[in-house]
This record gives C-alpha cells, sequence and structure tokens, in this order.
C-alpha cells in the first residue's frame, strides 16, 4: 500500500472517530473482526492454490488474522496432528486420513468440502503420445506416482486396479506435488496426479482423462483441531470454505462439489 494511501486511511479513521457517536449503547457495541492471531491450517497439497486464496479472503475480512497454510501429503499431516502439531485446521484429500483423528477425539466434526479426480499427467505436447493407463506401464516409460497411504497414490491403485494394470513406478511420493515436479522437471514421462493439479501447471503439464476416471473420486473433509488455540478463527476458515464464496473459489480451481 502505498503512502498516500495509508494517509488516506489514516484521515479516515480520524474522521470516523470524531463523528463516533458518544452514547453508551453505541459505545458498548462488540468490535468487528477477529482478534490477532496467527492461523494455521494443514492442508492436502493438491489444495494450494485454491487455500493460497481463501486464506487471503480469510485475512481480508480479518486483517488481524495471519493465516499459515501448511501443504503436505494428507497421511503426513494427519500423523503430525495426531503427534501433537500446533495445527488449528486440517482439511485431508480423504476421509480415510481424517477417520482415525476424528475417532480419538482429535478433531471436531468433519465436513466434505470439495471433490477430485484423476488424471494422466505428460510433459506439454505428450511427446511419448500416453494416452491410456495401459501406456504407463510401457517399456521405457518413467512413470511417477504417489505413495499407497497418500490419497492420490490410493486412488491411483484403485483406478489401476480397476483397468486391469500393473507397474512398477519409477518412485512412489509423498504428495502429489512432488509427482508434477518430476514430471515437469522431466525426471519422469507420466504420472497420475489430480485434474486440479493439471489445471494449476498448464505450462508444465499437459492433462490425459483415462478411463474409468469418473468412477474413482476423491471427497475432501475439513475439520477444526480439537486442541486448537484458535477455534473461533478456525470455525471461520472453515465456514469460509463451505460457504457459496469459498465454494466458488475451488469450482475456480477445476474442484467437484462435495
Amino acid at each position: 500500500m502505498t503512502r498516500m494511501a495509508l494517509a488516506a486511511l489514516a484521515v479516515l479513521a480520524l474522521t470516523l472517530t470524531g463523528c463516533a457517536p458518544s452514547n453508551a449503547s453505541d459505545a458498548e457495541q462488540p468490535a468487528t473482526g477477529l482478534e490477532p492471531q496467527t492461523l494455521s491450517v494443514y492442508a492436502a497439497a493438491s489444495l494450494t492454490g485454491a487455500f493460497d486464496e481463501l486464506a487471503t479472503l480469510l485475512e481480508h475480512e480479518n486483517p488481524a488474522v495471519d493465516v499459515q497454510v501448511s501443504y503436505d501429503g494428507s497421511s503426513t499431516l494427519a500423523t503430525q496432528i495426531a503427534a501433537g502439531a500446533p495445527a488449528d485446521v486440517f482439511a485431508s484429500a480423504d476421509r480415510k486420513n481424517m477417520q482415525p483423528l476424528g475417532d480419538d477425539a482429535l478433531v471436531g466434526p468433519a465436513t466434505l468440502f470439495a471433490g477430485n479426480t484423476l488424471r494422466i499427467a505428460v510433459a506439454p505436447g505428450n511427446p511419448l503420445q500416453i494416452e491410456t493407463l495401459q501406456d504407463l506401464a510401457r517399456p521405457g516409460v518413467i512413470t511417477v506416482l504417489c505413495a499407497a497411504q497418500v490419497p492420490c497414490g490410493a486412488a491411483s491403485a484403485s483406478l489401476l486396479a480397476n483397468a486391469g494394470v500393473s507397474l512398477t513406478p519409477a518412485s512412489e511420493e509423498q504428495n502429489v506435488t512432488a509427482v508434477v515436479t518430476k514430471i515437469a522437471g522431466g525426471e519422469a514421462d507420466a504420472g497420475l496426479v489430480y485434474a486440479t493439479d493439471v489445471a494449476a501447471n498448464p505450462d508444465r503439464l499437459q492433462g490425459v482423462t483415462p478411463a474409468g476416471a469418473d468412477a474413482v473420486v476423491g471427497h475432501y473433509p475439513i475439520a477444526v483441531v480439537a486442541d486448537s488455540a484458535h477455534v473461533e478463527a478456525a470455525q471461520a476458515f472453515v465456514d469460509l470454505v463451505l460457504s457459496p464464496a469459498g465454494q466458488a473459489v475451488l469450482a475456480a480451481h477445476g474442484f467437484l462439489a462435495p
């Protein structure tokens, strides 16, 4: 913000203060917005673009709040929360990694807020002409996948099994962002990532929709962490994600409705 803009805001603030009503009922009205605090959101790596935008929206509505989002594989984040990591909100890319935290009362009630499907990701131009899941197992094709305990890995395993495809990946990554990085960096020829990852990297990846993708849908739950020191702000973030505005942001990033 420029000095001129800051000065204008200061003048406006002084003007509003000078014109403020002096009666007791007006003076007792609560201040709007949340108290100064840092809100820690743990979110699946595939949510990066959308949650960065939603964090900015919450900060805009509550200037005293600093939203810090940590992205990684859902299984990694769930393990950290179970070990006592100071998270306030957890957004998982599947119900499997949320469920144990709920069973142990480590998070509050979880609500589904988005869905996602898989795509075959290749380099722009698709130089190896990879069009099917069977092509991922072709000799000479370097394929990378998410590890089985990560939601994108579990979904990939289901998709491949449904198609009767068996393959040994060159590597199994701990989050979908690592798969994207290897393909975009030329370390791999192809991999399975979410549709939203392809949409977020139009200059780095090209996506191919494999047969059966619509039958393997990832469902994303979100919950307030039980030991959160910022419950009100945490709930405000969850409410924003579930709101029409939040759902519009998620849709713009390619997520399906929950």
